[in-house]
C-alpha cells in the first residue's frame, strides 16, 4: 500500500485582498515538491484565480498569478473549474489562464492541465480525496 495520500485544495475566494489564494498555491507547491497526489478545484470566487492578465495594482499586493504556470513542473496537472461558479460570474475557460503540463508517458507532449465540471463532479473529487483542505 503506498504511502501517497490523494490531497484536494479547494479554493473559494478571489486572489487579493486576503492571504488565502496566495497560501493555497504556496502549500500546493510544497506538497506536490514532496510529491504528494495533489489536485486543485477552483469554485466561488476562486475561479478569479486563474483568470488571464490580472492586475493587483488596486489591492496593494502583489500579482503572484504568473506562479500557476509553475505548477505542471511539479505535475500538479489536475487542476478542476466549477462550471457553475464560472457562469454565475460571467466568465468561461477562455477567459481563464492556459496552463499546462508536459506529459511524459506521451513524448512530452504538451497538454492542459485544466479540467471543466459540474457541481456534482467537484462533490465526488471531494468524496475520492483523503484530505480536502479548503482556502
Amino acid at each position: 500500500m503506498s504511502d501517497i495520500k490523494k490531497f484536494l485544495y479547494v479554493n473559494r475566494r478571489a486572489p487579493y485582498g486576503t492571504v488565502y489564494a496566495l497560501e493555497s498555491l504556496e502549500v500546493v507547491l510544497i506538497g506536490a515538491a514532496f510529491d504528494q497526489d495533489v489536485s486543485l478545484v477552483f469554485m466561488d470566487d476562486g475561479v478569479f484565480q486563474l483568470k488571464k492578465d490580472q492586475n493587483s495594482e488596486a489591492s496593494g499586493m502583489k500579482n503572484f498569478s504568473p506562479t500557476f504556470n509553475a505548477l505542471g513542473d511539479y505535475d500538479v496537472n489536475k487542476i478542476y473549474v466549477e462550471k457553475e461558479s464560472l457562469e454565475a460570474r460571467g466568465m468561461t475557460m477562455d477567459d481563464l489562464m492556459a496552463l499546462t503540463y508536459e506529459d511524459e508517458d506521451d513524448d512530452w507532449a504538451e497538454k492542459s492541465s485544466m479540467h471543466l465540471v459540474s457541481a456534482d463532479e467537484v462533490r465526488d473529487l471531494m468524496e475520492e480525496s483523503e484530505v480536502v483542505l479548503s482556502f
